[in-house]
């Protein structure tokens, strides 16, 4: 696995937009929509193979009949950090390796853009959120090629968690120069980003989840 991308929640793309620009001095640009979630979202480059997304509930989308990706249909309060995403050569030998998960994969499209991800039933990731969404980008796509650059790199990817042993035996981290794990009282998660005036840290709650 090699880390994708970051996550961060609103209650709307608005919000969340102006979320990432207060703290990074970059706005992002658009994005697109997710029938089969009832999601949109903005992004924002954070270099050759990596972003950010900014994720909220397409209030005009039809509700899904399923549960919506990384805990939005739980999802209150000011825009922040919430989730990671790590993609992977083969997402089933992932999965086998990853902690249980009750969901399916679905194929699934943007634009141009397709990919396979684990959906969960219940919308929750392990470790309180703090365990990557597994991805498998296929063709030559991804969104990372298509976004200006916006001069933010990310440096680190912090997951703090009271099972920090287990969570990081969880988690291929040789593999992801990124991602390091610490033990803390309750679950977070920060990012360390490198921007045009200086190194800022982004930090947020947890998407909840099971333990």
């Amino acid at each position: 696995m090699e880390f994708d991308h970051l996550v961060v929640a609103a209650e709307t793309l608005e919000a969340g937009a102006d979320h990432v620009e207060a703290a990074l001095g970059v706005r992002p640009g658009p994005g697109g929509k997710h029938p089969d979630m009832g999601t949109h979202n903005l992004l924002l480059s954070l270099g050759p193979s990596a972003y950010l997304e900014v994720i909220a509930i397409d209030p005009v989308a039809a509700a899904p009949d399923h549960a919506r990706w990384f805990d939005l249909d739980r999802f209150s309060g000011p825009p922040r950090l919430t989730s990671w995403v790590a993609r992977c050569d083969d997402l089933e030998a992932a999965l086998a390796a990853a902690p249980p998960m009750e969901g399916r994969i679905r194929d699934l499209a943007r634009g141009d853009l397709r990919w396979r991800m684990l959906v969960l039933d219940d919308g929750r990731l392990p470790f309180d959120g703090l365990y990557p969404g597994l991805i498998r980008w296929q063709g030559t796509g991804h969104p990372a090629a298509q976004l200006p650059d916006s001069g933010i790199c990310i440096e680190r990817l912090v997951l703090h968690h009271p099972r920090a042993e287990a969570l990081r035996a969880a988690l291929p981290l040789p593999g992801m120069e990124h991602v390091e794990v610490v033990h803390a009282e309750r679950p977070g998660l920060e990012a360390h980003l490198r921007t045009a005036g200086g190194r800022v840290r982004l930090g947020g709650g947890h998407a909840g989840g099971q333990p």
